[in-house]
């Protein structure tokens, strides 16, 4: 059975568990192959590079931005993936030979990123266009160093095993990121091999350009896609649960087991993504089926989403959200009876590229949701130019999620069990398919109101 597999950066992290749980799990000879694994950077390698992706604290990538000094980072970098080399030394790791590979592909970036940085101060050309070439290029560096870590010591382990490097870095070649993949899997016999792809593509189009930080499983499902694997797997460092366990305690949560590509998109739409949304069109268009596990538990079959899956009784599937929102509602005693104040209201947004999570309306006013990290001094600008009122607020949002969930009495029974906690409920919204009914709290409430309507939904 041909799978297509990713495996997130924590997981790679810890990778004689992946070895153990993943390569070697139940499977001996022939059992060990038609395997495509999709690798991500080691965890926090591309934070270094780019951003934290929490925090925003900036890595390489913004000293070239502003026009600073990058060499000494990229030097500390060497360094620093040097000591992640040695924590695999007793897996099998040739050390000298992942040394001298990393220390050359970096140096390499190196002299491409002086070129692009120069470009960029002679203010010649756009700088849009060469600070998004100096990302793609800091972004390969993560996930060609784990792949080749990875490969080099599965190899040593006598697995049949090609590294699939997709990052182009010394490949000239104007190819597409679909063309890349087409050639480079064209000639491996993939009954007989495992093979370790970077998350990393280079392409055309860019990446990074439409994807930015989910560009490893963008690969992934453009792989699934060209390849049409019996099944497409992600592994990642728990289950995907009814509940955050770090916020309602492991006793309190179970893994889904079964959902739909619809309740996937719900669940990134607040940022708990089981994957990117754009990387999970292409699998459910193609028909595959994806299957999330938990790296640490092998045995568990995990949570299998499919495009069809209904829950054959009424359930809540999932109660999630997030706290990190801001809310901004537009008042103006004109909107009454007067046809276009939303459209208005929304290509300000489109405008401003600020997309938004959650909305309702009232006779004068539009109540509009988005992430706090894309708040726009100049989008509020020109909302206040063109409406009488506009206020600001940070928010949280706790979320129902099922497949099967219209059940008389649910609204009733949250908004309850959100009062019995002295919650107080700001909006709410579902849509008419109510795969997602939506709660707005106070930010501080948050962890409070997941745990409540985890307890009262059981």
């Amino acid at each position: 059975m041909l799978t297509v597999e990713k495996i997130g950066g924590t997981s790679m992290s810890a990778l004689q568990d992946v070895i153990k749980n993943i390569i070697l799990f139940e499977r001996t000879g022939d059992q060990l192959y038609n395997r495509i694994f999709v690798v991500s950077a080691f965890s926090g390698v591309t934070d270094l590079l780019l951003e934290n992706k929490k925090t925003g604290a900036p890595g390489v990538y913004h000293r070239i931005a502003k026009h600073q000094n990058f060499h000494r980072p990229l030097k500390d970098l060497i360094v620093k993936l040097k000591t992640i080399n040695k924590k695999y030394a007793d897996l099998g790791l040739d050390l000298a030979v992942a040394d001298q590979f990393i220390e050359n592909h970096v140096n390499q970036a190196q002299k491409y990123l002086e070129n692009l940085a120069n470009i960029l101060a002679s203010g010649y050309v756009s700088k849009e266009g060469i600070l998004q070439a100096a990302r793609e290029i800091l972004a390969s560096i993560g996930e060609t160093h784990s792949a080749f870590n990875f490969t080099n010591i599965l190899q040593n382990m006598n697995i049949n095993t090609a590294l699939i490097d997709l990052s182009g870095f010394d490949d000239s070649r104007a190819l597409t990121i679909d063309q890349r993949i087409k050639y480079a899997f064209k000639q491996v016999d993939l009954k007989q091999t495992i093979c370790i792809v970077t998350g990393y593509a280079k392409g055309t189009e860019g990446i990074m350009r439409e994807f930015d930080r989910g560009y490893s499983e963008v690969t992934f499902s453009k792989i699934a896609e060209y390849l049409k694997p019996a099944e497409a797997i992600i592994h990642k460092e728990y289950h995907l649960s009814t509940a955050d366990p770090g916020v309602v305690g492991l006793e309190n949560c179970t893994p889904v087991g079964f959902t739909n590509y619809d309740i996937a998109d719900q669940l990134a739409d607040v940022g708990m993504e089981a994957i990117h949304p754009k990387a999970s069109k292409p699998l459910e268009v193609s028909g595959i089926n994806l299957r999330i596990k938990n790296t640490f538990e092998p045995s568990h079959p995990g949570t299998l989403i499919t495009r069809e899956f209904v829950c054959e009784h009424k359930r809540v599937e999932v109660i999630t959200g997030t706290d990190k929102l801001m809310m901004i509602d537009v008042y103006d005693p004109s909107m009454v009876g007067n046809v276009g104040s939303d459209l208005q209201i929304m290509q300000a947004f489109y405008d401003h590229k600020v997309s938004y999570t959650f909305k309702s309306t009232s006779a004068n006013s539009i109540s509009i949701v988005i992430w706090a990290r894309d708040f726009s001094k100049k989008l509020i600008s020109q909302l206040e130019d063109d409406f009488e009122k506009v206020t600001i607020e940070n928010v949280a949002m706790v979320c129902l999620l099922g497949t099967n969930m219209d059940e008389p009495g649910l609204l009733a029974k949250s908004a309850s069990a959100l009062t019995e906690n002295n919650i107080n409920i700001k909006s709410a919204g579902f849509a008419l398919r109510k795969v997602n009914i939506q709660f707005l709290i106070a930010p501080e409430h948050f962890k409070t109101a997941v745990i409540a309507l985890n307890k009262a939904l059981k």
